[in-house]
């Protein structure tokens, strides 16, 4: 069986543009699409992409928009209609247009958090149609992550932007410790991150040690690569082929090519690759198309847990308080340049904390309040 013979998903993208860019807004985020194509391209092939919106109001999100290669559908707003309605409704029936006009689209990827779209859904999937919705944390209907086969809250995605901070940088709140009085409010102290005027994002990065172009670019396609195979799995059931990730990667990076990196094929990489631990290869259903997984115990998880676990002791102490999850990885970083949850096959940085809880390395609270994680240690693994 060669690339072109493995079936695939073919999606059709709407976007509700107001909705989302607005409910964004409201939760600190801004919309851009580019981790929301990234998500898709692990489920399938995006054939149709398309936002509704009047874009007379939103100027500033075309551009990404355009390079992102979406289709804006116009929808002017008159001053004697409603303006909700308008976007909806076209919206709505251009993606039931696409369903019974074309038959090679199995699934739809409803871009909104309104309940008004659930008949839609409901729709779509009477027509055999999968549907994965997609929409923010805090502003979508409940009705509407039940009527579909996925639900994706787009403040997950790795890569979502945050927008400017608007209480300025953050700081550890009152340690999480039984017994303990309760700290002082948050002053404006600013925690020992050692960066002036950081965003604490998780994308901030350490200069890293030198080394050639040639490992610099073969070190960041095996974490695309191992990013992607996380996609995959957790977006389907099943192994995941070779050629199912190649097909992946190609979506990702439509230049995406092995050679660049001084390998003949992309067997050859997945050769190198299981060779250090980095995957595992078993023989699949089809000859010549391995299996793909990672390690039963990914090299230096361990390692990069203990890090973890020691970089929250520390600034705990430092900041008298639970550190935030913003920042965090820079902090890491600090202590260890080279370190990435990627190389463990985590999708972000969060899912990496989340595996460090499950694990008992950490402790984690949502904050509700401040819209921020905060990890810790317990106070009895503390010495006395």
């Amino acid at each position: 069986m060669t690339i072109n013979d493995v079936p695939e998903e073919r999606l059709a993208l709407f976007i509700d543009h107001e909705n989302v860019a607005i409910g964004a807004r409201d939760i600190g985020f801004m919309f851009d699409p580019a981790p929301l194509l990234e998500a898709l391209a692990e489920r399938g092939r995006l054939i149709t992409r398309r936002a509704y919106a009047d874009w007379n109001l939103f100027r500033d999100d075309r551009r990404g928009m355009v390079d992102a290669n979406v289709e804006l559908i116009e929808i002017p707003q008159r001053s004697d209609s409603v303006r909700k309605n308008a976007a909806d409704i076209q919206m709505a029936v251009d993606a039931m247009e696409l369903a019974l006009t074309r038959d090679f689209v199995s699934t739809f990827v409803i871009v909104s958090g309104d309940s008004d779209f659930t008949p839609l859904v409901s729709k779509l999937r009477e027509l055999n149609k999968r549907v994965i919705g997609v929409g923010m944390k805090g502003s979508t209907s409940a009705m509407l992550p039940s009527a579909c086969d996925e639900f994706l809250f787009y403040d997950r995605l790795e890569g979502a932007p945050r927008r400017e901070s608007r209480g300025g940088p953050s700081h550890g709140r009152p340690k999480k410790s039984a017994g303990a009085k309760k700290a002082a409010p948050k002053g404006p102290s600013t925690p020992a991150t050692g960066t002036t005027g950081s965003s604490g994002t998780a994308g901030t990065t350490e200069p890293s040690a030198p080394s050639s172009s040639q490992k610099q670019d073969l070190r960041k396609l095996e974490r695309l690569l191992t990013r992607t195979l996380s996609g995959i799995q957790s977006s389907s059931a099943g192994p995941v082929l070779a050629s199912n990730l190649k097909r992946a990667l190609l979506r990702k990076d439509p230049t995406f090519n092995e050679g660049d990196v001084g390998f003949r094929g992309f067997r050859e990489l997945l050769r190198h690759l299981a060779d250090n631990d980095v995957i595992t290869l078993t023989e699949g259903s089809a000859p010549g198309d391995p299996e793909v997984d990672f390690p039963a115990a990914p090299r230096d998880e361990d390692a990069a847990f203990a890090l973890l676990r020691s970089t929250v002791k520390e600034l705990m102490v430092e900041l008298g308080g639970d550190p935030p999850l913003s920042g965090l990885k820079d902090q890491l970083r600090k202590r260890q340049p080279d370190f990435s949850e990627k190389d463990l096959g985590y999708s972000g940085f969060l899912q990496f904390c989340k595996a460090a809880v499950t694990k008992d390395v950490v402790e984690m609270d949502w904050e509700e309040e401040d819209q921020e994680y905060y990890l810790y240690v317990e106070d009895s693994e503390k010495p006395s």
